[in-house]
């Protein structure tokens, strides 16, 4: 009973959220980018899956592909819903460190600041987006919001 009411203690924690309702704008573009890479690494895995994970040498690409498809699409959702949101912004973070990493690094090291820049921007704002719905929480226009207010009084 008492790591029940850990866990219950954890989510509701995690759900709370001051932010203000313009928040939703920044779930709308991190979660609807994500939702949408994840899916395309599905529609086209010669371009955005398996083949572009090897030809960027992730190892078990025809494992990883997959499992990052699966991860954007489903912490994407998440974002749009407004349902967990600190908890499935923590993979898409890692997703985008490891994005600039192994492309990022390697293009600016070949080709120089500039060319890394151009192509890095969505990158850069889909890790910045992610570490402020981190931070901030999914504001009062999501599920999470829901949640924190159908809590029970002694978690309050």
């Amino acid at each position: 009973m008492r790591r029940e009411a850990t866990t219950m203690t954890w989510i509701y924690t995690g759900t709370v959220s001051t932010a203000p309702a313009a928040i939703l704008l920044v779930r709308l573009m991190v979660g609807g980018i994500f939702l949408s890479e994840g899916i395309q690494k599905f529609l086209f895995p010669s371009e955005l899956g398996v083949g572009r994970f090897l030809k960027i040498g992730i190892p078990a690409p025809h494992i990883m592909a997959p499992f990052v498809g699966v991860i954007e699409i489903s912490c994407g959702a998440l974002l749009l819903l407004g349902l967990l949101t600190r908890l499935a912004a923590l993979p898409l973070i890692i997703d985008m460190l490891v994005a600039i990493v192994t492309t990022k690094i390697p293009l600016f090291l070949q080709e120089g600041f500039w060319k890394m820049a151009h192509e890095a921007r969505t990158d850069y704002a889909m890790l910045l987006g992610s570490l402020f719905l981190l931070i901030v929480g999914a504001g009062p226009w999501s599920c999470d919001a829901g949640l924190t207010k159908r809590r029970p009084s002694h978690m309050r």
